[in-house]
């Protein structure tokens, strides 16, 4: 092959292994690199595939040499540490999941227990969750104390007014407020979790000297400002304008965002518009979203009512207006063309909190429920003796255990300066919400007929639940998300694998790692050599090797998918669904995995009642992903796939339901 053709992207695929020889076709392929992932796929039609044949003596006699930089390997530094996105690979990173991060130093652990105490007694005694609700609004009174304690500038350097928190100090705060009241959580949420965090992440010092004082104290209110009437999840789509003037000392903004928290609180927007952008290369304009911190003082910046909601009702989430609003040009956050980049930032950054305050909500709603169970008695018992109500208490109880450890896992990786946890990120927020939904259903469940009634406050928490699979990334979308960076990953290691075959004497000691890993992996019933052995406690073995089990399967079912469709999995969201499942599984696995061990290594007075809920999980995980991978590798889930697709057309041709009515009329 012509040395200018290794320059197309190409997908590495073993295509035969013997005892003899180490065969490895390279596929080479032509597409459009402007596509957001950049897979291969295979190109049978009138082209040659070249063999590199390497015979299994040559690999063994190089094993030993380092691979050769030009051509070959990515350099160690380059190699991701994230566990989510080696997992993909079929591989363990265990840096950032073992042992269950410690991210507090001593100062921190006794400021935040100083915290703890007074902003639990705050929730109890002065805050009013129902009244909340029925108000509408939070209190006045309530939204003067959480001014009074800092509640609005957890993150703020405390050099800008604020309390200076860790990630992790944050989490075990937001997690009171999750079990007290999720609309006050929303308020504050919206302000400093997305609302001003662009102007953390991504402020130069004048606009963080200028803005977060204020932000800090609560005097002034934050919002952030991304859909749009015909924008949701397609970010791209906005059509907010912000024109740079002639002199280039300002833009003028307009259009609207719609169901924006804080919307007719904020006197500070982080907002999100379409800007011209000049290609220094070619010379062409394009449109491009940049971000802008926005002053209500500016002139032009209205909002329409509070919007009427299903749940936290107490949070205010209005439509804003921009009309010709002029933002002066240093407001521009981050670079001009690169606001999606600052989006995407902001919310990745932000939703380990949705984890820690859900977590919380699931710790309140739980106790009313075991309370409840504890001392109803039916049928000559109390209930909570009956094996149909412990099932759904152990449940509750894993699921809540669950998410607790993902939210203090992510916060201690980002507290330790881990800068790749998007996959994880996403995660958490999927299964914290559905989790939380789950046992708060439960929990009304359990109570019976109490629990549907208003003065528990159960049903309250039910209607406020119900936002959290939507906002800040629809858990559909976020399951695309996560399945598509996962293979990204996976198809970026088989790149690694193309370049290593441009020189396989320097690269043999790489090349015969994969192909002896391949080799196992493809013989039923042995082993690819991963363990967590070294990194769990020997009472978690079993669970150990069921997540290693399954880890294994799911990385050969991931690089077969992506050699099958290879760019084309983009559209394939059937597919991109169990995948997105099987993922959230897996990780789920590996963070009780790592808790459950320090529990135990630690000798914790919870470490038995840990160690059940770590294996239960992993056991029904294990199956969950051993039948998803089936399906994935089965012929029928491809007519499986094309019957859902087509009843949903006929569905939506019709206009609902097709099926007539059993009697006719």
């Amino acid at each position: 092959m012509k040395s200018q053709h290794f320059r197309n992207t190409l997908t590495v695929s073993l295509c035969s292994i013997s005892c003899c020889h180490l065969f490895v076709c390279v596929f080479e392929n032509k597409f459009d690199t402007s596509l957001p992932l950049r897979f291969g796929r295979f190109n049978r039609g009138g082209v040659t595939h070249p063999l590199v044949f390497l015979r299994l003596a040559e690999v063994r006699l190089w094993r030993g040499r380092p691979a050769a930089r030009p051509g070959g390997s990515p350099r160690r530094s380059e190699e991701s540490q994230s566990f989510a996105v080696n997992m993909f690979k079929g591989q363990i990173a265990t840096a950032q999941v073992f042992p269950f991060p410690k991210a507090l130093s001593e100062e921190q652990e006794q400021f935040l227990r100083e915290l703890v105490g007074p902003v639990g007694k705050f929730f109890e005694e002065v805050n009013d969750a129902a009244k909340n609700d029925a108000l509408e609004k939070v209190e006045d009174h309530t939204m003067e104390g959480l001014k009074e304690m800092g509640a609005f500038g957890l993150q703020v350097p405390a050099d800008l007014g604020g309390l200076g928190l860790s990630n992790t100090q944050y989490a075990r705060l937001v997690e009171i407020v999750g079990g007290e009241d999720l609309g006050v959580g929303i308020t504050l949420g919206a302000h400093q979790s997305i609302g001003f965090k662009g102007i953390l992440l991504f402020g130069n010092k004048a606009q963080k000297e200028k803005y977060l004082p204020k932000l800090a104290t609560g005097e002034h209110i934050a919002a952030f400002c991304l859909t749009e009437p015909a924008s949701g999840s397609d970010a791209a789509s906005i059509r907010t304008t912000a024109v740079p003037s002639p002199c280039g000392k300002y833009y003028t903004m307009n259009g609207s965002k719609i169901w924006i928290s804080n919307g007719g609180l904020a006197e500070i927007f982080t907002v999100f518009a379409k800007t011209p952008v000049k290609d220094p290369r070619t010379g062409e304009t394009t449109e491009k979203i940049t971000a802008f911190v926005v002053e209500r003082s500016f002139g032009g910046v209205t909002n329409g009512p509070p919007e009427k909601k299903m749940g936290i009702k107490a949070s205010n989430t209005a439509e804003v207006y921009f009309d010709g609003v002029r933002v002066p040009a240093d407001c521009v956050l981050g670079e001009v063309g690169g606001g999606f980049k600052v989006a995407m930032n902001i919310l990745n950054n932000g939703r380990f909190g949705m984890a820690a305050a859900l977590s919380g909500t699931m710790k309140s709603v739980i106790a009313k429920a075991v309370d409840h169970a504890a001392n109803r008695v039916q049928f000559g018992n109390k209930i909570h003796t009956y094996g149909a109500i412990q099932e759904k208490i152990a449940r509750m109880a894993m699921l809540q255990y669950v998410t607790e450890s993902m939210a203090y896992m992510i916060s201690g990786n980002m507290d330790s300066g881990a800068t790749e946890f998007q996959i994880e990120a996403a995660i958490s927020k999927i299964f914290a919400s559905e989790a939380a939904w789950t046992v708060t259903d439960e929990s009304i469940q359990i109570m019976g007929g109490m629990g549907f009634m208003k003065d528990p406050g159960v049903e309250r928490v039910m209607r406020d639940l119900r936002i959290f699979r939507i906002f800040e990334g629809t858990n559909d979308i976020l399951r695309l998300f996560v399945a598509l960076n996962g293979f990204q990953n996976a198809g970026n290691h088989l790149k690694s694998l193309q370049r290593a075959l441009k020189n396989p004497i320097g690269n043999a000691g790489l090349l015969a790692g994969e192909m002896t890993k391949r080799a196992k992996r493809w013989k039923a019933g042995l082993s690819t050599g991963l363990t967590l052995q070294g990194s769990i406690h020997p009472e978690l073995a079993q669970s150990g090797d069921l997540t290693v089990q399954a880890i294994e399967q799911f990385g050969v079912v991931t690089e077969e998918l992506l050699v099958k469709h290879g760019k084309k999995i983009i559209d394939e969201q059937f597919v991109l669904k169990r995948v997105a499942d099987c993922a959230i599984d897996l990780y789920a696995m590996v963070v009780v995995l790592s808790r459950a061990s320090r529990s135990l290594s630690q000798s914790h007075a919870s470490a038995r009642h840990e160690k059940m809920l770590c294996d239960t999980w992993c056991v029904e995980a294990h199956e969950r992903v051993t039948r998803d991978v089936k399906l994935l590798r089965s012929g029928r889930s491809k007519q499986l796939f094309s019957n859902m697709s087509a009843v949903s057309a006929a569905v939506v041709e019709n206009g609902g339901v097709v099926s007539p009515h059993p009697l006719g009329f």
